[in-house]
């Protein structure tokens, strides 16, 4: 009952924006719009853009099911992709609304789950430090999180498939070379 309440909040929200920006939309059109009380938003989500932040991570959790290993995680890349196109018109006004830092703060958790999954997998019989295996996967977030930007922030016109092969191509490898050199490095200060 509680994740039906929240996804009625969330395609009231998804519908609305496509009507108006996000600023522009208030606790009473979203509560009037799909019959629920306002007691019942606040029971769920401090504010609109605690609702945008629950409904970007839920589409993404939803995108990734499933594609969080080093053999599957150009697949979940395109599925994070695909899951930001399919919702477009909310994105982009969601972008032009909220801070960049929330945006980012968002693509940060969604891909930070995703990558630290892939490095621990591939470092899995290493002595690499949690504190190493945390950089790598911060490393090659940023890189992801920054291309995305980019191109939500150019309109999402540029093919994301070819995007996401492109960021597949130049990680791959390259993320099990990061973990072998972090490695050699932890067994030289080890010996």
């Amino acid at each position: 009952m509680i994740n039906q309440t929240k996804q009625i909040l969330e395609e009231s929200l998804k519908k609305l924006m496509l009507q108006k920006p996000l600023d522009k939309i208030t606790i009473r059109d979203l509560t009037e719009d799909c019959g629920i009380s306002r007691m019942a938003f606040y029971y769920h989500f401090k504010d609109i853009y605690d609702l945008v932040e629950w409904s970007c991570l839920e589409d993404a959790t939803h995108a990734l099911a499933g594609k969080k290993t080093y053999d599957t995680w150009s697949e979940g890349l395109v599925q994070i992709f695909d899951a930001v196109y399919e919702n477009k018109p909310f994105i982009l006004n969601a972008y032009r609304c909220i801070s960049r830092d929330q945006i980012e703060s968002f693509l940060f958790h969604l891909t930070s789950d995703l990558l630290m999954n892939v490095v621990e997998e591939k470092a899995e019989d290493t002595s690499i430090s949690e504190e190493d295996r945390r950089f790598i996967a911060d490393f090659y977030k940023y890189s992801f999180v920054g291309l995305m930007l980019d191109w939500i922030k150019q309109g999402m016109k540029d093919d994301y498939v070819d995007l996401a092969h492109k960021i597949s191509i130049t990680i791959h490898g390259s993320l099990t070379h990061s973990i072998e050199n972090f490695a050699a490095l932890s067994e030289k200060e080890n010996s």
